[in-house]
Protein backbone atom coordinates (compact mmCIF):
# COMPACT_ATOMS: atom_id res chain seq x y z
CA UNK A 1 0.00 0.00 0.00
CA UNK A 2 1.01 3.67 -1.12
CA UNK A 3 2.27 5.56 2.34
CA UNK A 4 0.16 8.44 3.53
CA UNK A 5 3.44 10.13 4.19
CA UNK A 6 4.19 13.41 2.53
CA UNK A 7 6.57 12.84 -0.32
CA UNK A 8 9.57 14.98 -0.11
CA UNK A 9 9.85 16.44 -2.85
CA UNK A 10 6.23 18.39 -2.62
CA UNK A 11 5.62 20.93 0.06
CA UNK A 12 2.40 20.93 1.72
CA UNK A 13 0.89 23.35 3.82
CA UNK A 14 -2.29 23.18 6.01
CA UNK A 15 -4.69 25.52 5.67
CA UNK A 16 -8.80 26.38 6.75
CA UNK A 17 -11.38 27.19 4.24
CA UNK A 18 -13.58 29.21 5.96
CA UNK A 19 -17.38 29.09 4.10
CA UNK A 20 -21.16 29.99 5.97
CA UNK A 21 -19.90 29.98 9.27
CA UNK A 22 -17.59 27.10 9.58
CA UNK A 23 -13.87 25.93 8.78
CA UNK A 24 -13.10 23.27 6.36
CA UNK A 25 -9.60 22.09 7.02
CA UNK A 26 -7.44 21.04 4.10
CA UNK A 27 -4.14 19.99 2.73
CA UNK A 28 -2.37 22.06 -0.19
CA UNK A 29 0.62 20.56 -2.18
CA UNK A 30 2.51 21.89 -4.43
CA UNK A 31 5.86 21.80 -6.05
CA UNK A 32 8.71 22.66 -3.48
CA UNK A 33 10.36 25.10 -6.29
CA UNK A 34 7.16 27.09 -5.66
CA UNK A 35 3.90 27.24 -8.39
CA UNK A 36 2.99 30.10 -10.80
CA UNK A 37 0.22 30.09 -13.70
CA UNK A 38 -0.27 26.01 -12.61
CA UNK A 39 -3.35 23.71 -13.09
CA UNK A 40 -5.15 23.86 -9.84
CA UNK A 41 -7.20 20.32 -8.49
CA UNK A 42 -9.60 20.57 -5.75
CA UNK A 43 -8.47 16.40 -5.07
CA UNK A 44 -11.42 14.93 -2.98
CA UNK A 45 -10.76 11.42 -1.15
CA UNK A 46 -12.37 8.33 -0.67
CA UNK A 47 -13.94 6.23 1.73
CA UNK A 48 -16.83 5.52 0.85
CA UNK A 49 -18.75 8.39 2.52
CA UNK A 50 -18.22 7.19 5.91
CA UNK A 51 -14.33 7.03 6.28
CA UNK A 52 -11.42 8.75 5.05
CA UNK A 53 -9.27 11.93 5.34
CA UNK A 54 -8.29 14.29 3.89
CA UNK A 55 -4.18 12.96 4.03
CA UNK A 56 -5.24 10.12 1.50
CA UNK A 57 -4.26 12.38 -1.10
CA UNK A 58 -0.57 11.77 -0.51
CA UNK A 59 -0.98 7.55 -1.41
CA UNK A 60 -3.32 8.66 -4.97
CA UNK A 61 -2.96 10.03 -7.97
CA UNK A 62 -2.96 13.67 -6.99
CA UNK A 63 0.94 13.39 -6.02
CA UNK A 64 1.69 12.66 -8.77
CA UNK A 65 0.32 15.73 -10.63
CA UNK A 66 2.33 17.64 -8.15
CA UNK A 67 5.83 16.28 -8.95
CA UNK A 68 5.10 15.62 -12.30
CA UNK A 69 3.37 18.46 -13.82
CA UNK A 70 3.85 21.24 -11.78
CA UNK A 71 0.37 21.56 -10.18
CA UNK A 72 -1.19 22.70 -7.41
CA UNK A 73 -3.45 20.57 -5.33
CA UNK A 74 -6.03 21.29 -2.83
CA UNK A 75 -7.28 18.19 -0.38
CA UNK A 76 -10.61 19.02 1.45
CA UNK A 77 -11.45 17.43 4.83
CA UNK A 78 -15.58 17.30 3.94
CA UNK A 79 -17.39 16.29 6.55
CA UNK A 80 -17.82 11.91 6.61
CA UNK A 81 -22.14 10.68 6.92
CA UNK A 82 -21.66 9.79 10.42
CA UNK A 83 -21.06 13.41 11.44
CA UNK A 84 -23.37 14.60 8.84
CA UNK A 85 -25.44 12.45 5.93
CA UNK A 86 -25.49 14.35 2.39
CA UNK A 87 -25.68 17.27 1.53
CA UNK A 88 -22.73 18.19 3.97
CA UNK A 89 -20.00 16.59 2.29
CA UNK A 90 -20.61 17.81 -1.33
CA UNK A 91 -21.32 21.26 -0.08
CA UNK A 92 -17.81 21.03 1.92
CA UNK A 93 -16.46 20.19 -1.46
CA UNK A 94 -18.59 23.21 -3.36
CA UNK A 95 -17.09 25.93 -0.85
CA UNK A 96 -13.69 24.37 -1.26
CA UNK A 97 -14.11 24.49 -5.07
CA UNK A 98 -15.22 28.48 -4.45
CA UNK A 99 -12.46 28.90 -2.07
CA UNK A 100 -9.94 28.11 -5.31
CA UNK A 101 -10.95 29.99 -7.47
CA UNK A 102 -11.47 33.39 -5.15
CA UNK A 103 -7.56 32.39 -4.04
CA UNK A 104 -6.37 31.13 -7.20
CA UNK A 105 -3.55 33.88 -7.97
CA UNK A 106 -2.51 33.10 -4.31
CA UNK A 107 -2.30 29.60 -4.71
CA UNK A 108 -0.56 29.96 -8.05
CA UNK A 109 -3.49 28.34 -9.60
CA UNK A 110 -4.13 29.93 -13.41
CA UNK A 111 -8.37 30.83 -12.89
CA UNK A 112 -9.00 28.87 -16.46
CA UNK A 113 -7.73 25.73 -15.41
CA UNK A 114 -9.26 24.71 -12.08
CA UNK A 115 -9.91 20.67 -12.02
CA UNK A 116 -11.40 18.32 -9.85
CA UNK A 117 -10.82 14.47 -9.36
CA UNK A 118 -10.88 11.59 -6.36
CA UNK A 119 -11.19 8.36 -6.33
CA UNK A 120 -14.50 5.80 -5.20
CA UNK A 121 -16.50 8.10 -2.51
CA UNK A 122 -14.22 11.03 -3.76
CA UNK A 123 -14.88 10.45 -7.42
CA UNK A 124 -18.73 10.46 -6.60
CA UNK A 125 -18.60 13.80 -4.67
CA UNK A 126 -16.27 14.81 -7.53
CA UNK A 127 -18.74 14.35 -10.61
CA UNK A 128 -21.16 15.55 -8.62
CA UNK A 129 -19.03 18.51 -8.07
CA UNK A 130 -19.06 18.95 -11.92
CA UNK A 131 -22.64 19.19 -11.85
CA UNK A 132 -23.24 21.87 -8.71
CA UNK A 133 -20.34 23.58 -10.46
CA UNK A 134 -22.51 23.57 -14.17
CA UNK A 135 -25.84 24.45 -12.42
CA UNK A 136 -24.92 27.08 -10.22
CA UNK A 137 -22.45 29.20 -12.40
CA UNK A 138 -20.42 30.44 -9.89
CA UNK A 139 -17.32 28.22 -10.83
CA UNK A 140 -15.99 27.13 -14.44
CA UNK A 141 -14.34 23.69 -14.19
CA UNK A 142 -11.93 22.54 -17.04
CA UNK A 143 -11.53 18.82 -16.14
CA UNK A 144 -12.87 16.38 -14.11
CA UNK A 145 -11.03 13.23 -13.06
CA UNK A 146 -13.65 10.64 -10.94
CA UNK A 147 -11.49 7.66 -10.69
CA UNK A 148 -13.75 4.43 -10.34
CA UNK A 149 -16.81 6.55 -8.92
CA UNK A 150 -18.97 6.04 -6.26
CA UNK A 151 -22.16 7.38 -8.04
CA UNK A 152 -24.90 5.17 -8.22
CA UNK A 153 -26.96 4.17 -4.42
CA UNK A 154 -29.01 1.68 -6.57
CA UNK A 155 -27.67 -1.62 -7.73
CA UNK A 156 -25.74 -2.40 -10.92
CA UNK A 157 -24.62 -5.21 -12.82
CA UNK A 158 -21.96 -5.28 -11.13
CA UNK A 159 -22.21 -4.03 -7.70
CA UNK A 160 -25.32 -6.93 -7.09
CA UNK A 161 -23.93 -9.30 -5.31
CA UNK A 162 -20.52 -8.40 -5.33
CA UNK A 163 -17.99 -10.05 -3.30
CA UNK A 164 -14.61 -7.96 -4.64
CA UNK A 165 -12.02 -7.46 -2.69
CA UNK A 166 -11.82 -3.95 0.01
CA UNK A 167 -15.26 -3.36 -1.29
CA UNK A 168 -18.35 -5.39 -2.11
CA UNK A 169 -22.35 -5.13 -2.04
CA UNK A 170 -22.93 -5.16 1.61
CA UNK A 171 -20.17 -2.52 2.14
CA UNK A 172 -21.36 -0.75 -0.67
CA UNK A 173 -24.79 -0.60 0.64
CA UNK A 174 -23.93 0.40 4.42
CA UNK A 175 -22.16 3.60 2.48
CA UNK A 176 -24.92 4.71 1.24
CA UNK A 177 -27.21 4.26 3.94
CA UNK A 178 -25.26 6.12 6.08
CA UNK A 179 -24.95 9.00 3.16
CA UNK A 180 -28.21 9.32 2.19
CA UNK A 181 -30.17 7.96 5.73
CA UNK A 182 -33.80 6.80 4.76
CA UNK A 183 -33.54 8.32 1.23
CA UNK A 184 -30.77 5.10 0.10
CA UNK A 185 -32.92 3.79 -2.20
CA UNK A 186 -34.78 6.29 -3.29
CA UNK A 187 -34.70 8.94 -7.14
CA UNK A 188 -32.65 11.33 -5.07
CA UNK A 189 -30.97 14.46 -6.47
CA UNK A 190 -27.73 14.01 -8.85
CA UNK A 191 -25.61 15.93 -6.60
CA UNK A 192 -26.29 13.02 -3.80
CA UNK A 193 -25.89 10.40 -6.58
CA UNK A 194 -24.81 10.85 -9.86
CA UNK A 195 -25.93 8.19 -11.30
CA UNK A 196 -29.45 9.89 -11.26
CA UNK A 197 -28.32 12.62 -13.56
CA UNK A 198 -30.20 12.83 -17.08
CA UNK A 199 -28.77 15.95 -18.42
CA UNK A 200 -25.03 15.44 -18.81
CA UNK A 201 -25.00 18.88 -21.33
CA UNK A 202 -21.90 21.34 -20.62
CA UNK A 203 -20.34 19.09 -18.32
CA UNK A 204 -16.18 19.22 -18.25
CA UNK A 205 -14.23 16.71 -20.40
CA UNK A 206 -13.81 13.52 -18.07
CA UNK A 207 -11.31 10.52 -17.59
CA UNK A 208 -11.36 7.64 -15.29
CA UNK A 209 -10.60 4.46 -14.50
CA UNK A 210 -11.89 0.86 -12.99
CA UNK A 211 -11.51 -2.93 -12.65
CA UNK A 212 -13.85 -5.12 -14.01
CA UNK A 213 -14.50 -6.91 -11.13
CA UNK A 214 -15.12 -4.40 -8.49
CA UNK A 215 -18.85 -3.19 -7.75
CA UNK A 216 -18.50 0.31 -9.54
CA UNK A 217 -17.56 -1.06 -12.64
CA UNK A 218 -21.01 -0.83 -14.15
CA UNK A 219 -21.73 2.68 -13.21
CA UNK A 220 -18.27 4.18 -14.48
CA UNK A 221 -18.96 2.63 -17.70
CA UNK A 222 -22.27 4.03 -17.55
CA UNK A 223 -21.23 7.49 -16.46
CA UNK A 224 -18.92 7.48 -19.60
CA UNK A 225 -21.39 6.20 -22.25
CA UNK A 226 -23.57 9.40 -20.68
CA UNK A 227 -21.27 12.02 -21.14
CA UNK A 228 -20.26 11.07 -24.55
CA UNK A 229 -23.76 10.94 -25.32
CA UNK A 230 -23.91 14.01 -24.03
CA UNK A 231 -21.13 15.15 -26.32
CA UNK A 232 -18.65 15.67 -23.68
CA UNK A 233 -14.88 14.40 -24.08
CA UNK A 234 -15.12 11.45 -21.74
CA UNK A 235 -13.14 7.81 -21.66
CA UNK A 236 -12.23 5.23 -19.51
CA UNK A 237 -9.57 2.51 -19.38
CA UNK A 238 -10.83 -0.93 -17.75
CA UNK A 239 -8.25 -3.20 -15.89
CA UNK A 240 -8.65 -6.92 -15.10
CA UNK A 241 -9.38 -6.64 -11.41
CA UNK A 242 -11.74 -7.52 -8.70
CA UNK A 243 -9.83 -4.95 -5.89
CA UNK A 244 -11.24 -1.95 -5.66
CA UNK A 245 -8.71 1.10 -5.69
CA UNK A 246 -5.89 -1.06 -6.90
CA UNK A 247 -3.41 1.51 -8.24
CA UNK A 248 -3.54 2.74 -4.68
CA UNK A 249 -3.23 -0.45 -2.29
CA UNK A 250 -1.25 -2.26 -4.78
CA UNK A 251 0.83 0.39 -6.86
CA UNK A 252 3.33 -2.60 -7.68
CA UNK A 253 1.00 -4.38 -9.34
CA UNK A 254 1.70 -4.53 -13.36
CA UNK A 255 -2.03 -3.14 -13.99
CA UNK A 256 -1.36 -0.69 -11.72
CA UNK A 257 1.41 0.78 -13.21
CA UNK A 258 -0.06 0.93 -16.58
CA UNK A 259 -3.00 2.67 -15.25
CA UNK A 260 -0.92 5.42 -13.26
CA UNK A 261 1.12 5.75 -16.48
CA UNK A 262 -2.14 5.76 -18.27
CA UNK A 263 -3.65 8.20 -15.86
CA UNK A 264 -0.74 10.49 -16.16
CA UNK A 265 -0.35 10.29 -19.95
CA UNK A 266 -4.72 11.79 -20.09
CA UNK A 267 -3.61 14.62 -16.90
CA UNK A 268 -0.98 16.17 -19.53
CA UNK A 269 -3.44 16.15 -22.39
CA UNK A 270 -5.66 17.86 -19.99
CA UNK A 271 -3.29 20.17 -18.92
CA UNK A 272 -2.26 20.96 -22.76
CA UNK A 273 -5.65 20.96 -23.83
CA UNK A 274 -8.38 21.91 -21.62
CA UNK A 275 -9.69 25.59 -19.77
CA UNK A 276 -12.72 27.18 -19.01
CA UNK A 277 -12.77 30.14 -18.44
CA UNK A 278 -13.84 32.25 -15.23
CA UNK A 279 -17.47 34.39 -15.90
Amino acid sequence: MTSMKPDKDIAVSKMKMEAHGRKIPALVLSPKTGAKNAPGILWIHGGGYILGMKEMVHMGRAADLVKKYGAVVVSPGYRLAFQAPYPAAIEDCYDALLYVKKHAEGLGIRDDQIMIGGESAGGGLCAALAMMARDRREVNVAYQMPLYPMIDNFDTESSRNNHGRVWNTRRNHFGWRMYLRQDAKKAVSPYAAPARQTDFTGLPPAYTFVGDGEPFYQETLDFVVNLKGAGVEASVDVYPSSMHAFDMLKPELDISQQAIRRFNEKFEYAKNHYFAKQG
